[in-house]
């Protein structure tokens, strides 16, 4: 027990310095890299929904709403503490987001700390997911405490740390998630087949169906959202508008405009980059559902929801039209419980999640203007991280493919439950020669192997 306590206090200082840090910058104490204010999001757009909300209704005419309901929680959140009389909305909305990145690092640490020795179906646990939240949020910036992509990212945590044992509370948690910002729903591409994915689709499904349906009750326009992507372009940060930086070179007379929220590129052959992406999302999710018909259910393992998850998100998010900043915090989430748990076999997408998230803070807020003019460092850096981000997700799914379908005939597949790929021939039963004989009994003392010598071949 002190050895465990005196191993949480070397994340545990790091985490409080780092934090302290990342508030500094949004109470504006210190000057944010780049001169530019990335706090207006909370205390201007933030706050308009929080006038709406508060009157009762939806902004469904805001064309920067494009958000399920219960986004309008984690908008209204911060009149918890400003009725106090003490903080701003936005003071008061940073706080939350620290104690949202708190909560997420106390649920990373007790797995470690706790659950590792009373949850054998869970799988042992490593220290290194701790280590990657604490440092890949602040590579981040305070960007990652100037949006609410945090609470939606420890509801993700949760629901993936509780799916070895609590398939329902996985399941309610996916689902208020989703109903927060959608990309949780993925986190139920990996359940378990059988009794586990029916108890957690079911759990997840009729969260949102009650939730949804008590919103739209309640409050005008609530399911408006559905309709607002529609007309979204391609953001300057995604990969594909690599595309159209580099035609910027060779004298393409497009331009860059705030849209929806975010500054988005218009003009010839942008609404063609839009499309291919939009086809190759389609072709990312007819990967996934491949992936989870041709998977093994032997092959399971406990981090297998993990892996599944990150390797969803990052597929997602680099086919996508629109790369924010913030999503670097959901795919650090998820890196950060697939190193936690020790089966997982995602190490090298989640270490890539943490350099990119680096880079991340480089191309916004530092050099974010050379991104909106096609400039020098500006794109370097982002071509550089939205690389770090495709390399991760072909790393997230080749590695998620090879350790869960098995193999053409005459191949091999993982065992059942075996992270470190260790593999077994798949012999049909009818030519299975006979099984030998038991050895005889010897009066020679015979060593136990102890856990060393079985430890997974993949530890880190």
């Amino acid at each position: 027990m002190r050895r465990a306590r005196r191993g949480a206090v070397a994340p545990g200082l790091v985490w409080a310095v780092t934090r302290a840090v990342l508030l500094l910058y949004v109470f504006k104490v210190l000057t944010v890299p780049g001169g530019m204010d990335i706090t207006s999001d909370v205390s201007v757009i933030y706050h308009g929904w929080f006038d709406r909300l508060s009157a009762g209704t939806f902004p469904s005419g805001d064309v920067t709403w494009q958000y399920p309901p219960a986004a309008a929680l984690v908008i209204l959140s911060p009149g918890l503490l400003t009725g106090l009389g003490l903080l701003s909305y936005a003071s008061a909305f940073f706080v939350l987001a620290c104690v949202a990145d708190a909560v997420v690092f106390g649920l990373l640490l007790y797995a470690v700390r706790q659950r590792g020795a009373r949850d054998p179906e869970a799988g042992s646990r490593s220290p290194a997911g701790v280590w990657a939240w604490v440092v890949g949020v602040p590579l981040l910036g305070p960007t990652a405490y100037a949006r609410y992509d945090l609470m939606v990212t420890a509801l993700a945590v949760a629901a993936l740390l509780a799916a070895a044992r609590h398939p329902r509370t996985a399941g309610v948690l996916a689902g208020v998630g989703a109903l927060v910002k959608v990309w949780p729903v993925l986190l139920l591409l990996g359940t378990p087949r059988g009794r586990a994915t029916r108890v957690t689709w079911l759990s997840a499904l009729v969260t949102a169906v009650v939730v949804t349906a008590g919103f739209a009750a309640a409050m005008p326009g609530a399911l408006d959202f559905l309709s607002a992507q529609g007309g979204r372009g391609t953001e300057v940060e995604s990969v594909s508008s690599l595309v159209l930086h580099a035609a910027r070179q060779f004298g393409w007379e497009g331009q860059v405009l705030l849209r929806y929220g975010s500054m988005e590129f218009v003009g010839p052959g942008v609404r063609t980059v839009s499309n291919v992406a939009v086809v190759l999302t389609g072709a990312g999710f007819g990967w996934l559902v491949l992936w989870r018909w041709r998977a093994r259910a032997a092959t399971w393992t406990p981090a297998t929801p993990a892996d599944t998850a990150l390797a969803a998100v990052l597929v997602f998010v680099v086919t996508s039209r629109v790369l924010s900043p913030q999503y670097l915090v959901w795919l650090v989430g998820l890196a950060a419980v697939c190193l936690t748990l020790r089966a997982g076999r995602q190490t090298l997408a989640a270490w890539l999640v943490v350099a990119a998230a680096g880079l991340t803070q480089l191309e916004f807020p530092v050099w974010f203007a050379d991104v909106v003019a096609s400039e020098g460092k500006g794109v370097l850096v982002l071509a550089l991280r939205n690389a770090l981000l495709v390399a991760a997700a072909v790393a997230a799914c080749v590695q998620l493919w090879r350790s869960t379908v098995p193999r053409a005939a005459g191949g091999t597949r993982p065992l059942r439950g075996a992270g470190n790929g260790a593999t077994s021939h798949d012999v049909p039963a009818a030519r299975k020669p006979q099984q030998a004989a038991p050895p005889p009994r010897s009066t020679a003392r015979v060593t136990a192997p102890t856990a060393d010598s079985h430890r997974h071949a993949s530890e880190r």
